[in-house]
């Protein structure tokens, strides 16, 4: 019998996961089954090759019990258990999964009460008005489901960014292996240039000749030294960018191809991306930059920013703990920012209308306050924990403590949590007010969206921008992967109009604070150098840009701000 291919592998398996969450399994073991499918799905070498060397629990995500799995899968094409899933409820239901947020019970219940076997059942069922009346389902779901739908089809084949990183690092690292006289693999594709989302999966391979191969939903090309930064910047893309190099190069004489660049006949260059910008008398443009907008006019005139790094941050803000909805306490929250090399840790915990998230109540700031007192105290002044709240912006623009306690902070995290269908115009309004209240020094997420999750609410951004550089509001770039808002397409508008960003990881658990580098990612996308990015200064120029604001607000401004009550 034919043995099965990996991507159809990884298919079988990601369906054998769909089907048991059907059946209420346990999430987590699902959770592993659809991890194990994702690493199957990039596989730098042939599976046969890895089930003959018996190396298949090598491979992340995959343990002894999911290998005998994955050989049965790979011999037959199928499983015994499977099948007798497969009896249970027809295949077009697994189509649902794609809908962000639709949980397995939801969707049994969709099948079981609607009779919804596809998405195009489904969406005939959302638009006739028939969810909303059922039991268990509801008003709510069917708006979600109908809103969600574009996003499903969307991202049916697209990876969050920390997804794909783990896949093309397991990848690369497996390639290695595989093939010690390659000497080098670079990630490339989607990747490299920072996408948000990534569809493009590739590597480039340092090795003797040239080739191009795809395995699975991975692309590989291996070529020599002499055509590496070709092949490297072909790669990598994008599309839009390529070809307009090709024309740009074209109108100079020379012409750009996959393995160099051309004048006439003979080679120009080929070995590195930056010989290849140089030839062209183009300013090297970085790969986050390479999405065929104005960069090539930009490199031309010399005139591209020099992009953050990681390194240029010197703290965190925006960062949750256990007096809200964190995972770990101030101290182990700080600490563990400490040990990553920043100067300081911003705690920003949910402010006391979110009830759902554990909001502080004026007690549990007193008390975070005081802790923070303590531990800075042990610091010396070698590190510093800077007190914050990320506040709701309450429906009337309003922030969700009076003006004495605001004041209590160092600096404060405007964010929207609440009434996200507000129309357009009212949503803007609110935000502005929130932007102008002499006290918001951030603002959080600012379009709330949620990456194949659920779209941003309505609101005008442009307007948003234009206040936040008026009254000097920081544009936060929040690094949560789900989040990366925001979105970095309006960056160059900030910029222009004079904003100043934040990058902040929006961290709930000590691993989560590493998510800093995916905010670099989008704000080096975005065209962003470190002046702009105000967790670039130092600890000392920090606190003297939070004491400026805070003085100065005191006489910016004759608004009096609503007194919020207070949560016992």
């Amino acid at each position: 019998m034919a043995k099965t291919d990996p991507r159809t592998v990884a298919s079988l398996l990601r369906e054998y996961a769909h089907r048991t969450s059907l059946r209420g399994d346990n999430p987590y073991r699902t959770k592993a089954y659809l991890r194990a499918a994702d690493s199957l799905a990039v596989l730098s070498q042939p599976l046969d090759r890895i089930i003959a060397a018996g190396t298949l629990t090598r491979i992340p995500g995959i343990g002894e019990a999911i290998a005998d799995i994955v050989r049965k899968l790979y011999e037959t094409g199928t499983h015994p258990s499977l099948e007798k899933l497969r009896e249970e409820v027809p295949a077009g239901v697994l189509e649902l999964f794609a809908i962000p947020g639709l949980r397995p019970d939801k969707i049994l219940k969709l099948h079981q009460a609607l009779g919804v076997n596809s998405l195009a059942d489904l969406e005939a069922a959302a638009k006739a008005d028939r969810i909303r009346p059922v039991k268990g389902l509801g008003a709510s779901l069917q708006t979600k489901i109908l809103q969600n739908l574009a996003i499903a089809r969307s991202g049916e084949t697209q990876l969050h960014l920390h997804k794909a990183a783990a896949l093309l690092e397991h990848a690369a690292l497996a390639l290695k292996q595989e093939h010690p006289e390659f000497s080098r693999v670079e990630i490339a594709g989607d990747f490299r240039r920072g996408c948000e989302l990534v569809a493009d999966l590739a590597l480039v391979a340092l090795g003797k000749k040239r080739t191009e191969t795809e395995q699975s939903t991975l692309k590989l090309v291996v070529t020599d030294k002499k055509h590496f930064g070709a092949s490297l910047l072909e790669a990598t893309g994008s599309a839009a960018h390529l070809d307009q190099l090709r024309m740009y190069a074209a109108e100079r004489g020379f012409a750009l191809k996959p393995d160099g660049l051309y004048r006439g006949r003979k080679l120009v260059a080929s070995a590195t991306e930056a010989d290849i910008y140089e030839a062209l008398d183009l300013q090297f443009i970085e790969p986050e930059m390479r999405e065929g907008r104005d960069e090539i006019e930009r490199a031309a005139r010399r005139q591209l920013p020099t992009l953050i790094r990681d390194e240029d941050l010197h703290g965190i803000l925006h960062s949750h703990t256990t007096a809200s909805d964190g995972t770990e306490t101030l101290e182990a929250m700080a600490e563990a920012t400490r040990r990553r090399g920043f100067e300081y840790y911003g705690v920003a915990d949910h402010s006391q209308s979110a009830h759902y998230a554990g909001g502080l109540t004026f007690q549990e700031i007193a008390e975070q306050h005081r802790e923070a007192d303590r531990l800075n105290k042990k610091y010396g002044g070698k590190f510093r924990i800077l007190k914050g709240i990320e506040a709701d912006i309450l429906v009337d623009g309003s922030l969700d403590y009076p003006e004495h306690v605001l004041r209590q902070f160092d600096f404060v995290v405007a964010s929207v949590h609440s009434r996200f269908r507000l129309p357009e115009k009212e949503q803007t309004e609110r935000i502005i007010a929130a932007i102008s209240n002499p006290l918001t020094t951030i603002l959080g997420h600012m379009t709330g969206r949620q990456l194949l999750r659920r779209p941003g609410y309505g609101l005008d951004v442009d307007k948003v921008l234009k206040a936040c550089a008026k009254y000097g509001v920081a544009v936060e770039i929040n690094a949560h992967p789900w989040r990366l808002d925001l979105d970095w397409r309006w960056h160059q508008k900030a910029l222009d109009y004079g904003c100043i960003f934040s990058i902040n990881p929006d961290a709930h658990s000590i691993r989560e604070l590493d998510h800093m580098h995916w905010g670099v990612e989008m704000a080096r996308k975005g065209g962003i150098p470190r002046d702009r990015v105000l967790n670039a200064m130092g600890l000392a120029a920090l606190i003297a840009h939070f004491s400026k604001r805070k003085s100065t607000s005191r006489t910016r401004g004759k608004r009096r701000w609503p007194a919020r009550k207070a949560v016992a």
